[in-house]
């Protein structure tokens, strides 16, 4: 245990120092195997074992669809949709944003993608409408979580594939909480958004306000255009849940279907786009891969050294009381995603806590959502949050200015869900145990 220690401290040095997380674990699962003595050969042929699995191929896959949806014009399209129904209402174009990350989750399945789909676009959008850049900051930031939490999602395809419960049920287990943070982050938006936002110059003359007529035209216009990218989602979790294929298919469904309309029906996509986002999509995946890869050989070593026994034992050691527990997994989880991202919280979360949580017995499903939500609020947490610093780098904006809007949006918005989550587990099962029978 004490070896185990020295060396989760080295590791987390080497994360603040800016070594890349894959490098940082990597150096991590290495030294551990050397010093505890264990044979390496056999360590990488199970992390190998692992790596090679066929829902693993789910992950690429939709890293590709993200890619390929930024680099034709379906974000532009699902925005101007959503602006036109929501944008004309106080506070609406923050809703806009809430609701677009919310979409893209459903599209390309990880905060960082929503951030640079949706926040080049609309932090320069809500601050000439009149919002604190620091605010329109946060809000695409902590909105960003919601691409963790809206199926299908990355961070809980390697969870389930690292806790061996199924992939569609932990998708069902975080959609709940998510849009329950998006409802949170609406209504807090209609209380921090300017009360009237600055009007539009169109032409040299302010804009005039829509009439209902026209609004229902521009309504009917934007979505016929946005169509086909908001059938994109419907049809990835419609076939999902109906058992028409299994999540690894839905993502090689989801490439098809945005290479065919983004070079047929928009036509955003060209050859040169494709293939220059292909390599992107397999350098992110790559880089994810190598993670999963360290960590699996890490996992193995820990279980042959019972690490995850030990320090079960302490934490519950600590408390008698379940909820106390509960709520020191949740520090610890927070603790997580405050140093490194959703995909790599949500492997060390399946290492090291899922067998505390059997042994608090914690239904699996229902830890999948505490994880899901927990590493969410951790990843736009100070002082680490690297979803947080990815935005305020989109967005051209210094910590002193965002920083306490997204504490407002965290305490109030996210955080309320995540101990509803925590506490009431119906919550996260109710679907679940409605459409699959499970839990």
């Amino acid at each position: 245990m004490m070896l185990f220690s020295l060396l989760l401290c080295a590791t987390i040095f080497l994360l603040l120092s800016g070594i890349p997380v894959a490098y940082a674990f990597g150096m991590g699962a290495l030294a551990f195997i050397w010093m505890s003595g264990r044979p390496l050969d056999y360590m990488l042929a199970q992390a190998f074992w692992q790596v090679g699995s066929f829902a693993l191929l789910a992950l690429p896959l939709f890293v590709l669809a993200g890619q390929l949806m930024k680099a034709s014009s379906v974000a532009e399209r699902l925005l101007a949709f959503i602006e036109a129904a929501v944008g004309r209402l106080r506070g609406g174009l923050g809703a806009v944003t809430v609701i677009a990350c919310t979409l893209v989750g459903a599209i390309a399945g990880s905060g960082s993608s929503a951030i640079a789909a949706i926040g080049g676009l609309m932090i320069e959008r809500m601050t000439d409408r009149g919002y604190d850049r620091g605010y329109a900051v946060s809000l695409v930031a902590c909105s960003s979580v919601l691409a963790q939490l809206i199926p299908p999602s990355i961070p809980m395809i390697v969870f389930a594939l690292m806790t061996g419960i199924p992939v569609t049920a932990a998708f069902l287990a975080t959609l709940v909480p998510g849009i329950l943070i998006a409802l949170m982050y609406c209504l807090l938006n209609m209380r921090f958004a300017p009360a009237e936002p600055t009007p539009r110059v169109v032409g040299g003359r302010v804009a005039a306000s829509l009439d209902t007529r026209t609004y229902l035209q521009k309504v009917s216009l934007t979505f016929r255009q946005a169509a086909w990218a908001l059938f994109m989602p419907i049809l990835m979790l419609g076939g999902i849940y109906s058992g028409l294929f299994t999540p690894t298919e839905a993502a090689a469904v989801a490439v098809g279907y945005v290479i065919i309309i983004g070079t047929v029906v928009y036509r955003g996509l060209t050859p040169a786009s494709i293939g220059r986002e292909i390599i992107n999509a397999a350098r992110i995946s790559g880089a994810i891969i190598v993670i999963l890869f360290a960590l699996a050989i890490m996992s193995r070593a820990m279980l042959l050294e019972q690490i995850p026994g030990q320090i079960s034992d302490i934490l519950l050691g600590i408390t008698d009381s379940p909820w106390a527990t509960l709520l020191i997994l949740n520090l610890v989880l927070l603790a997580i995603g405050m140093l490194i991202d959703d995909v790599s919280g949500s492997i060390v979360a399946a290492i090291v806590l899922w067998p505390i949580a059997q042994q608090l017995g914690l239904h699996p499903l229902h830890f999948a959502a505490i994880v899901g939500t927990n590493l969410g609020l951790g990843n736009v947490t100070p002082p680490c949050a690297p979803l947080l610093f990815m935005a305020g780098g989109i967005g051209k904006s210094q910590l002193s200015e965002y920083l306490v809007p997204t504490l407002k949006l965290t305490l109030l918005g996210h955080l309320p869900i995540l101990m509803l989550v925590t506490f009431l587990p119906w919550v996260s099962l109710a679907l679940p145990r409605w459409l699959l029978g499970i839990g």
